[in-house]
């Protein structure tokens, strides 16, 4: 029979825990014997014959006892490289047990020996143990120092804008990262009492004025801002100063994450051009809007787009009975539709497919759900597009306007708001002129509703030949509708599809161009959430009939727009990135309006929110000139603007540079926008 041999494989750690054995046995008795040496002067023939020979004959016993104790204390089995508090405390309660022995164990069985032997023989014998141990762990913290050291060429430099509470979350979060990306090297805050002194070692070198001589003085790659709590304006002027440094910016979004304890470094974001606009957030008393949101059936269309699907993330939170998204783009409809299953889990949504255009589609809608609020944010919005294709800038906005509105009314909802912009005022382009006729549309259905003779309205349809009728059967409105209709009027979102931003965002990626159409452009501009806060509360302020404004605050210069977001991206305008000045397109205007002069101004509860007074018209001929449009732009008529123009009498597809009036006006809002985003204009 063939004899096996087993053979036995020894690990690094057996290895190292038998030296660490000799190791005790050496140090427990050197302990001692080095404590009794130091009680006679350190003279090895001045220690009495009595205290050496007990020392000598108990070493073998207290030998053994240390080992046993120390191996129960699994003194032998952990991983030192990860030493920490339980493996310190293990040590002291071992010693403290070996120390009783020996103090018990020699005095009994041999002699009592000097107070000092005692004293000075556990406190060497614990740091000789101890020592040895956290001695590995110390190795290596010398050897990722000195890596650390070698690294730091590559790490990128910080400065950390804010020494308050969130500043040193973040501070301490990227110290306690093993990841060596970043490294704090100084900090600024506007505080004067703490200039000069340390935060976790970091010098806070000075104010914001100290921003770019620190830039040069640290080599800073990068700044981070944690002011959560700041004021706009106050964010605004640091932020102007930092992007002068080329660097790197991220920033801490807001107060809430304080709270939230959220102030971490992966919590923080890119700066955003929203937060060189200068102005604070818009504040809406959303309590009241969800109280009347919650329990009612909702629909919103263009739900899928920028503002709608915004609109939707708000109203799910606050326990609609049903949220019906409405959408003619698919992709668009379900992402939503998939974000709001993950976020509202319990939420009862529903998502349909469809045009607004689609008198009969959109009409069974209403008839099996019964809406009570309806968002109307469908619409085509791009300009240069909706110049080249003006039919359907009228079927969509206008028409399609129109048909929602005449389904709202028919099956009883409650109100019906229209989501507008400023473009309509004295517009300029296709677009603008289709969106004023929505704003007129809606104060035609809610003057004919409080006159007591909306059965009037007719039913728009372009549908096959009705021989029968049964169309115009079914769509008979009689008296007594209840519907409330309103429009809100916005300037340009941040963000939204077809904004200016992720244009630029995108050019800058690409290493540029940056094209603006002109170098004297402005625009007002406004976030999603604000967009939305604003719709939600003209629910609550509506009575009908009104357009509701917001006050945008100072307008923004496009060109300053762009360079401000090439700096943002730690590029210089000109040089890393150029500006290329395309031109207007068509249908363009170099200034957006408000409110139409003629409409005059009503305040709200709401400071910020204003009530534009509805302008006359001939309703009678407008309903008539709806049903020629109508017709006209499904025959792809080539003078649709033409009659548009008969309808809007502020649409001018052509504005006369030499207008004085307008010039003026301009100038005015030239100037604002020169003190919004660079005061150094």
């Amino acid at each position: 029979m063939e004899k096996r041999t087993k053979r036995i494989h020894l690990e690094h750690w057996h290895i190292v825990n038998a030296g660490l054995v000799i190791y005790d046995i050496l140090m427990v008795n050197f302990a001692y014997f080095f404590a009794l040496w130091l009680r006679f002067d350190c003279r090895f023939s001045e220690i009495p014959d009595e205290y050496l020979r007990a020392f000598i004959r108990f070493a073998p016993i207290y030998t053994i006892v240390c080992i046993l104790v120390f191996w129960a204390a699994r003194l032998y089995k952990s991983i030192w490289r990860f030493a920490s508090y339980s493996e310190l405390i293990r040590t002291a309660i071992a010693t403290s047990i070996t120390f009783c022995v020996q103090v018990i164990g020699i005095t009994v069985i041999y002699c009592r020996m000097p107070i000092s032997y005692y004293f000075f023989g556990i406190i060497i014998q614990f740091l000789a143990v101890l020592g040895i141990r956290f001695s590995y762990r110390f190795v290596l913290l010398l050897r990722s120092n000195k890596k650390k050291s070698i690294e730091e060429g590559r790490c990128k430099h910080v400065m950390l804008v804010g020494a308050g509470a969130a500043g040193q979350m973040i501070l301490r979060d990227l110290s306690k990262s093993r990841e060596m990306t970043d490294k704090i090297c100084c900090i600024i805050d506007d505080n004067s009492n703490k200039r000069g002194r340390f935060i976790d070692g970091i010098p806070v070198v000075g104010n914001r004025d100290d921003i770019m001589p620190s830039v040069e003085k640290y080599h800073i790659d990068k700044i981070f801002l944690a002011i959560p709590s700041a004021s706009a304006e106050d964010k605004r002027e640091i932020l102007n100063i930092c992007k002068e440094t080329g660097c790197e910016m991220k920033s801490l979004p807001g107060i809430y994450q304080m709270v939230n304890g959220e102030v971490t470094v992966g919590a923080m974001r890119e700066v955003a051009i929203e937060d060189l606009l200068g102005r604070e957030q818009i504040q809406v008393e959303m309590d009241d809007i969800f109280r009347y949101l919650s329990g009612k059936t909702i629909l919103v269309t263009g739900g899928g787009g920028s503002i709608g699907s915004e609109l939707c993330r708000q109203i799910a939170g606050h326990s609609p009975k049903l949220l019906i998204i409405f959408d003619m783009y698919e992709n668009n409809a379900y992402d939503i539709e998939q974000e709001l299953k993950e976020t509202h889990p319990d939420l009862n949504l529903l998502v349909l497919i469809g045009s607004v255009r689609d008198s009969r589609r959109i009409n069974k809608v209403f008839e099996t759900y019964k809406p009570d609020v309806v968002y109307h944010a469908a619409a085509h919005k791009h300009v240069p597009l909706m110049e080249t294709s003006p039919c359907e800038s009228i079927k969509n906005n206008a028409i399609g306007t129109y048909k929602t509105a005449f389904a709202a009314m028919k099956n009883g909802c409650q109100r019906f708001v229209l989501i507008s912009t400023d473009k309509a005022v004295n517009p300029t382009n296709i677009m603008g002129a289709s969106k004023r006729l929505c704003e007129m549309i809606i104060q035609t259905f809610d003057k004919m509703i409080k006159d007591g003779r909306e059965g009037e309205l007719p039913a728009l349809y372009a549908h096959a030949e009705d021989e029968d009728g049964h169309i115009e059967k079914g769509w008979k409105i009689t008296n007594g509708a209840r519907t409330e209709f309103v429009a809100v009027r916005f300037g340009n979102v941040l963000g939204s599809n077809g904004s200016v931003i992720p244009l630029f965002k995108k050019q800058i990626q690409h290493g540029g161009p940056v094209t603006v159409t002109h170098p004297d452009i402005i625009r007002y501009f406004m976030t999603i959430p604000e967009a939305v806060s604003l719709v939600l509360q003209a629910g609550i302020y509506a009575k009908g009939g009104e357009i509701f404004v917001l006050d945008m605050g100072s307008p923004v210069k496009i060109d300053t727009l762009a360079r401000n977001l090439i700096k943002l991206s730690g590029y210089k305008p000109g040089i890393d990135i150029q500006i290329e000045y395309t031109g207007l397109r068509p249908g363009e205007k170099l200034y957006e309006e408000k409110l139409m002069e003629e409409e005059g101004m009503k305040t709200t509860p709401n400071h910020l929110i204003h009530i534009g007074c509805p302008i006359a018209f001939d309703m009678e001929r407008f309903i008539g000139q709806l049903e020629e449009l109508m017709m006209a732009a499904y025959e792809n008529r080539g003078d649709i603007c033409e009659m548009v123009g008969r309808m809007v009498p502020t649409y001018c597809p052509k504005v006369d540079d030499g207008d004085e009036s307008k010039k003026e006006i301009y100038e005015i809002l030239l100037k604002e926008a020169a003190m919004t985003l660079e005061p150094e204009l």
